[in-house]
This record gives structure tokens, sequence and C-alpha cells, in this order.
């Protein structure tokens, strides 16, 4: 029976894409999760991997058509997958030229064990290289399908690469810090290979199938669930009950939560994620009474400094400040926090409300939520709101996608999302793509006042701060009043002072008297 290849299902903001290039014909084997076509969308380049192992049997959409979200794209039909067989010659010399190891690691292959090469994630084309972080498998330990190998890191997320089956590495050919191409070649695996714990006997070379083989599985109540499938539970806050499982033993993979996630039978649990594993960067101290650590800039760090340099640079970037009283803002969520946390299951933030009113006045000056394309000036009809998370690797910036859809709630969901994968490094490419506009909050580490730079090619972004209790004059008498500095930086070729002023002044209108936010006023 044929297994259908679709194509990904779009974000609300993409009405449809192209197919940019079949990377595999009718007639060619294919194994599982390994990339068959691309998707380009006006945002992002999506990738569409083989649902299973089989032979590519139909291509029901050529290069250059355009396609719908979940549009079926060709069809699988069986037939076993060649384990070796390359994807392109080109890449594969690019690949194999890339991942020379620094040192060799290898371990002789089980027999009869199917080999497998395992690659790096094939990058969107904003992304060049990557660095090899972290391996969390050695040359021979056993491990299961969909077990995590290794972590890759880019100048925007971690990629993580899973292992294609049961088995075990049998040789790494990129070490830890390594540079890789996309889709270089990391790693020869070996099918139902033997783990670690001395040398096989004939009376053991039958490879092991218990849940325990693989590290990285984790036992949820009655249910074993593979590091991948864990993931997206933990994503899509899944009910692992109401999950089955297709592996061996009942194991729940990953193809089993993207069925759970499609068809909407998982309700949402309270169940925590298993904590990830961090990478961290070692280097030697200098002995002495004036000790020193000289320590790598990571990729990210490379990309913020490259892109805040060249902001400075290129935009004639200039900052208006005001202040905004809180009060109204903090009696609310103090009316209503109990309330607003038992009806949406998320605390109510100050957040929220700053994209509301961020969202409404980028609507009145259209200006601000505009950019510059070379010569010409782009104005976007949707407000796509990019929110400043700090993480131990640096500076991300995750986007709400048409805030001025959304409800506050939903706001404060998406944030509260966004900064937790921020921090285990699970933020997409595509959701730190297209915004107009971005918020940063540096009042979370004490900051009074600050001078954004700007996120390119944006032309504005906003700088809230720490709440401080201040003497104003209210009425003509003086009180004392939670207020909090803002700060609009903002591009002069773009957005002329007088708009600029305007829009700051709208949003700490918007903040002084909430209600406006509802009654849009």
């Amino acid at each position: 029976m044929a297994t259908e290849i679709k194509a990904p299902t779009f974000p609300e903001s993409v009405a449809e894409g192209s197919v940019a290039a079949w990377h595999k014909k009718p007639g060619d084997s294919v194994e599982r999760d390994e990339l068959i076509v691309e998707i380009e969308t006006d945002k992002v380049v999506l990738e569409v991997v083989a649902p299973e192992a089989g032979t590519l049997s139909e291509v029901l959409v050529e290069e250059g058509d355009t396609v719908q979200s979940e549009q079926v794209l060709g069809k699988i039909g069986a037939g076993a997958a060649k384990g070796g067989e390359q994807k392109s010659e080109k890449g594969n010399e690019k690949a194999d030229a890339k991942a020379e190891p620094k040192s060799e690691t290898k371990a002789a292959p089980a027999a009869g064990g199917q080999i497998h090469e395992v690659k790096a994630p094939t990058f969107p084309e904003s992304i060049q290289e990557g660095t090899v972080a972290t391996w969390h498998k050695k040359v021979g330990e056993a491990v299961k399908r969909d077990d995590v190998l290794a972590d890759i890191e880019t100048d925007k997320v971690v990629l993580e690469v899973v292992a294609p089956a049961d088995g075990a590495i049998a040789e790494i050919k990129a070490e830890e810090g390594s540079q890789v191409e996309s889709e270089a070649v990391l790693a020869i695996f070996t099918e139902g290979a033997s783990g670690t714990g001395g040398p096989d006997t004939a009376a053991d070379k039958t490879p092991k199938a218990s849940a325990d083989d693989g590290a990285g599985d984790e036992k949820i109540g009655d249910k074993i669930l593979a590091p991948a499938a864990r993931k997206l539970v933990a994503e899509h806050d899944l009910d692992v009950g109401k999950i089955d499982g297709t592996g061996k033993g009942g194991r729940i993979l990953k193809e089993d939560v993207q069925r759970a996630v499609k068809a909407g039978t998982a309700k949402k649990s309270a169940a925590p994620a298993a904590a990830p594993k961090q990478a961290t960067a070692t280097a030697p101290v200098v002995e002495g009474e004036r000790p020193e650590k000289r320590v790598p800039m990571s990729r990210l760090r490379q990309t913020i400094a490259k892109r805040l340099v060249q902001a400075q640079q290129t935009a004639a970037m200039l900052t208006t400040y005001n202040e905004v009283d809180m009060g109204a803002v903090m009696e609310l969520r103090a009316q209503y926090k109990d309330t607003f946390l038992k009806a949406h299951d998320v605390k109510l933030g100050f957040m929220g409300f700053f994209v509301k009113a961020a969202s409404e006045a980028l609507k009145r000056f259209p200006d601000v939520n505009a950019s510059i394309d070379g010569t010409d000036i782009v104005y976007h009809g949707y407000q796509d709101i990019g929110v400043a998370v700090s993480t131990d690797r640096g500076l991300v910036v995750p986007v709400l996608r048409d805030t001025d859809s959304m409800k506050i709630a939903d706001v404060e969901k998406g944030i509260v999302d966004f900064g937790k994968r921020a921090r285990d490094g699970k933020l997409g490419i595509d959701e730190m793509q297209g915004g107009t506009f971005t918020i940063t909050n540096g009042g979370i580490f004490g900051s009074l006042m600050s001078t954004p730079i700007l996120n390119p090619p944006q032309t504005a972004i906003l700088g809230m701060h720490k709440i401080q209790e201040r003497p104003m004059a209210v009425n003509g008498k003086v009180e004392i009043r939670p207020m909090m500095y803002l700060a609009l930086s903002y591009d002069h070729r773009m957005i002329d002072g007088k708009d600029a002023v305007q829009f700051l002044v709208t949003i700490k209108e918007l903040l002084e008297d909430p209600a406006r936010l509802l009654l849009d006023i």
C-alpha cells in the first residue's frame, strides 16, 4: 500500500508555497526521515522527509508548482531503502570534505548489520554551517531509533541528530567543536550493533530489545517514550496516556506523536517535560595570581555581534523616551490574576498588555511597522511582533504572528512557550524570522533606562524597563506612582521624529487606560 507524502502544515500567515527542489526521483530508494523535497514559502524553506522507508513511486507535483498546506506531493511504495545510498554526488562531496574528523573514532561494525550514514540536517539558505556541540552517545554504545545522537549548533538554533534505527555508532567522523556543512556526514551507524560492555561473545550477538537499551528513553506512567517523541509531547503538552505506541513493546515513536497531534486525540497534560541536556563550553584556565580563561565565541554570539554592529552602521538610529504610569495595569492584574490563571492556565503578565498596545499603535502608524529593502519601503499589512528572550547562549527573538488578532491570554501562552524552548535551544528557525517590530524587556534584570538597538530589517524597537515607584504630580498633588521608562529606537531614514514620538505616546496612553485596548479607542 502506497504512503502519501504531504506538504507541511503551513502557519496561518503563509497561504501557499512552491516546490523548490525534489531530492529524489521516481524509482529511487528512500530511508525513513530522509529529505525528499523542499517547499519554499515567502518566509522560509520547509523540508519534507520520507514518512517511512521504501521507493518513491510517484511524483504528483513538479518543481515550481504551487502547493497548499498538507497537499499530497507524491507517494512511497513498498521496497527496502538502500542504507548507503547517497542523496547527490555534489552534496556528498561537500559534506565529506567538510566533515574530515580531527581525530577519527572507530569501532568494528556488527556482522550483518545494515550501515547508515548519520548526516547533519539540511540547513536553510540563511545558515551556511554549524558546529558539533555535543555527542550524547559514544562509539559502540547501544541506542534505539530516534535517540538523540548529537546536537548541531548554528547561529540561530540547536538542531538534534537522531539515530536512524536501533543499533550503535561505529565511527564518529566529526568530533565536538568541528564545523560541518548542511548534510555533512557526522558518523557511521550500524543497525543492530552490540553496545558497550566488553567484546561480543557467540551467545551475546543478538541485539538487546528491552526498553532499557535506549539510554534516552523515558517512562511516563506505563508508557515508554523515545527522546524525539518525548520532545514533541513536551512541545504540544500532550497526555501520553492517550497516545498509542507502534514501536517494539508499545514504545511511543515520533510518528506516533505526530499522528496524535494531527488527529487532536491527546488531551493536554500537566506532566513536566524532561530537563534537556545542556552543552557547556570549556577551556583551560591560566594558573597564577591573575587567572584568565579564553573560550571561543559561540556561533550565536558571533551572529549577534555582527548584526548589532551592522544595525548601528547602516541605520540612522535615534531613540525617543517617555514614561508610563503602570498603576492601572497593575491594579487590573491584581484584580483578575487568579481568575485569569484558572481560565487560561497561564499567569497574567505585563508583556501581554505591551504586545496588544504595540499592535494597536502599529496599525495607527504604518511607517513604524514597515521595513527597508534596498531602496524600497515595504509596508506590512499585519503585525508580527518579536519578543526578545535572554538565554545562556545569547539573545534570541522569536516572533508572535498576527498579534492584532491574538487575545492577551494567547500572547502570554506564546511568550511562556517561547521562553522555555529558547532556553532549551528548541526554537525553530522559522519562529525567529519575519517580525515587523520588536519588544525587549530589560526591566526583568533591573534596568531603569537603556537604548535598544534595532533588529534589521525592522525600523523600530520598543524597550521596557523596571517599574519603580517615584513621586509624581497628579492633579496638582504629589503621589507615589509605579512608573516605567519607555524607549523607542527607530531608523530615521524611514520614520520621522514626529511619528516616533506620537507612536510612543499612543502606547503610553493605551497602557495608562487599558480599557482603550478593549474599546479600540
